[in-house]
């Protein structure tokens, strides 16, 4: 009899404008908040295999290893140690399906390390797709989301993080992540006019270099129930742009939101310290000299990681042939998804 196999896959995210706001409570306290992202094409890729063994072997296609622990390792007390090492929020979500035997688990992420795409959490949701269909369990988006949050919080530990990382891998398109009192309510704004603007428009770059977005929301966080070094009122204005952004898109005025996605680029650096490193900047500015491009906008918390660059489609072509003679840059071409 043949192996059970089950495969899921599911896209990471470029954040266009609104990150930060998707941190509980801040997405309440400021009241009428929006974050708006976008799935791409550049995908997690996740397989479940029946096999002969009494534990789990994981297999990375992007680390080239394969890993194997004993069905008695799954323990909290391994979990709180390093018994898994980078693996422990993959076992922790096969531990939550009680699938700890007998399981091949290959992932493949869909974004270099430290990108500030989301890539770990729409992995994190793409595996628990893909265990849902093997154990024969029907799947729910939203308890997905749910549970591989705080599995993932767990692994963090380094205080709140946002939600909007979960949703692109299940949703697609492009999405307004809107907090009401009672949920997260999900708006799909995709429409094959953005997507062409979009890619015509914006440049993703990985500039290298691994961000810790976990701790620069930490801080951010604190600041923001401080009262301290503007945080509250930088955060109001991201709201303001994001909500005039989303309106734009929906009413078809898209330079209009290439504008707001440049300005809120501009804000967020105000907030995190050092979120566009030097070599981001030299880049940028290089660009800007030339009038290839009329902004940047840091992906995730920054401090590393991928940056957008928003320019004119008839600069597009300039804009890769300059960042192909960046040093460690690297251009990740994508396209915007459908809806699932």
């Amino acid at each position: 009899m043949d192996n059970k196999i089950a495969r899921a896959e599911g896209s990471v995210r470029v954040d266009l404008l609104g990150g930060t706001l998707d941190i509980v409570p801040l997405n309440q306290v400021l009241r009428h908040t929006i974050t708006l992202n976008l799935a791409t094409s550049l995908k997690a890729k996740v397989m479940v295999e029946e096999i002969e063994f009494e534990g789990v072997e994981f297999v990375s296609i992007d680390y080239d290893s394969v890993t194997r622990h004993s069905s008695v390792d799954f323990t909290y007390e391994d979990f709180d140690s390093d018994t898994f090492g980078p693996l422990s929020f993959l076992a922790q979500i096969l531990h939550h399906f009680k699938l700890t035997t007998g399981i091949r688990l290959t992932t493949e992420s869909g974004s270099p390390p430290g990108a500030g795409l989301g890539g770990s959490s729409s992995m994190g949701v793409t595996v628990y797709k893909a265990l849902c269909e093997y154990a024969g369990i029907e799947f729910d988006r939203q308890i997905a989301i749910n549970t591989v949050q705080n599995i993932e919080a767990k692994i963090l530990n380094k205080g709140p993080c946002g939600y909007q990382d979960y949703y692109p891998a299940l949703y697609g398109g492009v999405l307004a992540l809107i907090a009401t009192n009672s949920c997260i309510e999900v708006e799909q704004l995709y429409n094959e006019e953005f997507k062409t603007f979009v890619e015509s428009h914006l440049t993703l770059v990985y500039s290298g270099q691994l961000r810790l977005s976990a701790i620069n929301n930490w801080q951010v966080y604190k600041d923001f129930f401080d009262n301290q070094n503007g945080v509250r009122e930088g955060l109001g204005k991201i709201r303001d742009l994001t909500f005039s952004a989303y309106n734009a898109i929906r009413n078809g005025e898209y330079d209009d939101f290439l504008g707001m996605l440049c300005q809120e680029g501009v804000q967020r650096e105000k907030l995190f310290s050092g979120i566009v490193t030097d070599d981001m900047r030299e880049v940028y500015n290089k660009l800007r000299e030339k009038d290839l491009v009329i902004g940047m906008k840091v992906c995730g918390a920054g401090g590393g990681g991928c940056f957008l660059l928003a320019h004119g489609p008839q600069h597009k072509a300039q804009v890769l042939k300059e960042l192909s003679r960046a040093k460690d840059m690297q251009v990740l071409e994508f396209s915007v998804e459908k809806p699932l």
